[in-house]
C-alpha cells in the first residue's frame, strides 16, 4: 500500500482528499496535517511514501515546507493539490520536485489519474533493478492517455477520442455549442464530455454573460498540439 499524508489547512477540503484516497485501490490513508510544522512532525515519526500539499497555509506555506523536505532528504514524492495558478508557483513546485500539480478545485477523476500515474511509476521502478529505457518511455512519459482509468458513467472511450481530436482542430478557444456541431454530438452530451477534459485538466473555461444575463462558457486546451 502506497501511504499518503494529507497536508491541508482547510477541513472540508482535507477531508474530502481523505475520501478520495479511499476510494482508489493500492493507497492507505494515513492522517492529515494542517501546517507545515505537523507535516514534518509526521514525516520524522512515520514512513510516508506520497505527500499531497495545499500551498496556501498560515506560518509555512506549501512550497517552502516542499523545500524543507527537499533540504531534510526526506524520501517522499508530493503532489502538489492547490488554487495556486501562477507560474511561479508552479515552476516552484516542479523544480522541487513535484511530481504533479492540481488546480483547486478539482474533479475525482483527476486525482485518480494523478495517484494511478504515480502507482505505475512506482511499481515499475521498484519491480527491477534495472529498467530499459523504452519501459521508462512507456510507463513514465507516455502522458495520461497510457492510464486505464474508470470513466464516469456516461461516458464512452470511442467518443471522448472522437471528441479530443475535434477539440485539437480548434484554433482556440470554444463553446459546448460550436463543438457539438463539429463532433455531431447534442449540446447535453458535449457538456459531459468537456467537463470530463476540465477534470482532468487538458481543458479550462472561462464564463462570460450575455445580454440576457445566460452564462457563456468558453474553453481553451491547456496543452499544445502535437
Amino acid at each position: 500500500m502506497i501511504k499518503v499524508l494529507v497536508v491541508e489547512d482547510d477541513p472540508m477540503v482535507a477531508e474530502l482528499n481523505h475520501r478520495y484516497i479511499d476510494r482508489i485501490a493500492g493507497f492507505l490513508f494515513c492522517g492529515i496535517a494542517s501546517n507545515g510544522d505537523e507535516a514534518l512532525k509526521v514525516l520524522r515519526e512515520t514512513q510516508i511514501d506520497l505527500v499531497l500539499l495545499d500551498i496556501f497555509m498560515p506560518n509555512m506555506n506549501g512550497l517552502e515546507l516542499l523545500s524543507k523536505i527537499r533540504q531534510q532528504n526526506y524520501s517522499v514524492d508530493v503532489i502538489v493539490v492547490s488554487a495556486a495558478r501562477d507560474n511561479k508557483s508552479i515552476k516552484s513546485a516542479l523544480r522541487n520536485g513535484a511530481v504533479d500539480y492540481l488546480i483547486k478545485p478539482f474533479e475525482f477523476e483527476r486525482l485518480q489519474t494523478a495517484l494511478l500515474a504515480f502507482k505505475k511509476r512506482l511499481q515499475l521502478i521498484n519491480k527491477h533493478p534495472n529498467v530499459s529505457q523504452s519501459d521508462l518511455d512507456q510507463q513514465i512519459f507516455s502522458g495520461i492517455s497510457q492510464i486505464t482509468i474508470e470513466l464516469p458513467k456516461g461516458l464512452d472511450r470511442n467518443t471522448i477520442k472522437k471528441v479530443w481530436d475535434q477539440i485539437l482542430q480548434t484554433e482556440d478557444e470554444f463553446t459546448a455549442e460550436t463543438m457539438a456541431v463539429s463532433a455531431v454530438l447534442s449540446p447535453v452530451s458535449i457538456r459531459k464530455y468537456l467537463k470530463h477534459f476540465q477534470s482532468t485538466g487538458l481543458l479550462s473555461a472561462e464564463v462570460s454573460y450575455g445580454a440576457v444575463g445566460r452564462p457563456v462558457y468558453r474553453y481553451h486546451r491547456t496543452c499544445e498540439k502535437k
